[in-house]
């Protein structure tokens, strides 16, 4: 027999054994949040004038706190040599005409966890009603009931008032506002998964005659009273505000960061955009910004 088939069959039974890297298990915290929506426009005549937040993107988390009131979520146990699904949800576009309830924002996916895209804001047409949609957070009222949240991943949107109040868009961490002139969007959620506490998924401020709402904290778009409203913040899941006689704010693009120990290395997938921090404090964080189907995977 040939020295070199001997040698390759030698290696075959023995030493490739050695080459095989083996599977590992470790513990993954998330943050996933969905994409928010965009306020709705109201009319410049007629008194149908108010026009309801976007709602917030659904928020789950691992870390310091969750949307909607819960608990916080147990950690993933993922392992190198697999391949793990991430999507960012977009934003809802902006309303560029008058008397419509605005657009949902898109789901964010991670693995198994998926967060729910904000709820429209309504709209005020007289003659065809604009209601909110129910999201992750739930959509502000033209004149009527906000919208409602998903449990466990955001609040209500807030009440309005034909003509003189939209409600506020409902964000991670509070319910959309429904009384008052000027109704804010609601609170978002604050957590440490970075390394410092941020805050993300506040609602988008509603609008009508009596003011606009600020956007809440978190991101959140204020409302524009005869003026454009403001877009939620990118990469914050925040809802956008409310408008009448101008454009409504677009809901912000979300976003998912992980923490896993320090010890592996994260690679991302094509069509994934996302950054691996350095380590820090036994763990490494990986901030994903944009992706669509994509995956990543660890060694």
């Amino acid at each position: 027999m040939p020295l070199s088939t001997t040698l390759a069959n030698s290696s075959a039974r023995g030493f490739g054994a050695f080459l095989v890297k083996p599977i590992i298990t470790f513990t993954v915290d998330y943050l996933v949040v969905a994409g928010g929506a965009s306020g709705g426009t109201g009319k410049t005549d007629g008194g149908r004038n108010s026009a309801g937040g976007g709602g917030a993107g659904g928020l789950r988390s691992t870390v310091t706190a969750t949307g909607g009131g819960g608990s916080v979520e147990s950690a993933l146990s993922l392992s190198t040599q697999n391949n793990y699904t991430v999507t960012v949800g977009a934003g809802g576009a902006a309303r560029t005409s008058s008397s419509l309830k605005g657009n949902n924002g898109t789901d964010s996916v991670f693995s198994t966890i998926t967060s729910t895209g904000g709820g429209a804001g309504g709209g005020d047409d007289i003659s065809s009603p604009q209601p909110p949609n129910t999201g992750g957070s739930g959509g502000g009222s033209r004149d009527d009931t906000g919208a409602a949240g998903t449990a466990n991943q955001g609040f209500a949107g807030g009440a309005g008032s034909t003509g003189s109040s939209g409600g506020g868009g409902g964000g991670a961490g509070q319910a959309g506002v429904g009384t008052g002139n000027a109704r804010a969007g609601g609170n978002g959620v604050a957590t440490s998964i970075t390394g410092s506490s941020v805050t993300y998924a506040g609602g988008g401020g509603g609008t009508g005659v009596n003011g606009a709402g600020s956007g809440g904290s978190g991101g959140g778009g204020a409302g524009g009273a005869n003026a454009s409203a403001t877009a939620g913040t990118i990469n914050s899941g925040s809802g956008g505000g409310g408008s009448y006689g101008g454009n409504s704010g677009a809901g912000g693009s979300g976003v998912v960061i992980l923490r896993y120990p320090d010890t592996r290395t994260i690679s991302f997938g094509s069509g994934v955009t996302g950054t691996e921090s350095a380590a820090s404090g036994g763990y490494k964080r990986a901030t994903i910004t944009a992706a669509t189907a994509g995956t990543v995977s660890w060694s």
